[in-house]
């Protein structure tokens, strides 16, 4: 297989966190979906695996530290859209999901859906493909506010909702589930609010470890490994 970018004999993997179940840290060891599928692609491709956490509180600067060669590849539960092949080269997706709307089922017990936020602060993540939905929603008169946060102030951002100084919580359903597990006055009440394919990023340009990553992962999934990793992720 032609990996000859990865000259080091390390796949360097750029991943935010924390972003679970994609990759967060637990007892000091870095765990979640992109975690293993990547230390399993690194395997097919000969090579070792180096986490390198991005730190930026805009997710979208996670693509500019690609290009620039700071790490070989994102993993980071990246949804594919066309603002975003624009700065990098995606391979096959490996996940198909979408946008749920988290709400303090205590303090609102009436919003079961974005149809009934009127007058309500939506939170979202600074770069994340909630944003721009947000955004809309707030230009469409169907929310108060679009309240920002950096992207790793996910737990802030929950704190607020708990504490009632937010309406509502967009963010991706495999992330909110596993978020509001120890939150229950936190509920998922909509989920499938958008329709996103997840993948892994390379550098534009760089087709050969597109390529290889690519083909590694077919191999996965024809063994089953990958279809496993989902299940044990991404759809408890």
């Amino acid at each position: 297989m032609d990996v000859s970018t990865i000259t080091s004999g390390v796949l360097c993997v750029g991943a935010a966190l924390p972003d679970p179940p994609f990759e967060f840290m637990e007892d000091g060891e870095a765990r979640g979906f992109d975690v293993e599928l990547m230390q399993a692609v690194a395997a097919e491709l000969g090579l070792a695996w180096r986490l390198a956490p991005y730190t930026g509180a805009d997710f979208n600067g996670i693509f500019e530290g690609l290009a620039r060669g700071t790490w070989d590849c994102v993993a980071s539960g990246a949804t594919i859209t066309p603002d975003r092949l624009r700065l990098a080269s995606f391979c096959t997706p490996y996940i198909r999901s979408g946008q749920s709307l988290v709400c303090n089922v205590e303090a609102t017990p009436s919003v079961r859906s974005i149809d009934d936020l009127r007058g309500l602060i939506l939170g979202v993540q600074q770069g994340n493909t909630s944003e721009p939905v947000a955004h809309r929603l707030k230009d469409e008169g169907r929310i108060a506010e679009a309240r920002t946060y950096a992207y790793h102030d996910i737990g802030a951002m929950l704190d607020d909702l708990s504490a009632g100084k937010i309406g509502a919580v967009m963010k991706l359903a495999p992330v909110m589930r596993w978020m509001i597990r120890n939150r229950p006055q936190l509920r998922i009440v909509q989920d499938g609010i958008t329709d996103e394919r997840l993948g892994v990023a390379v550098r534009l340009g760089d087709d050969a470890l597109r390529t290889a990553i690519n083909d590694a992962q077919a191999r996965l999934h024809k063994s089953g490994a990958l279809p496993q990793l989902v299940k044990k992720w991404l759809q408890t």
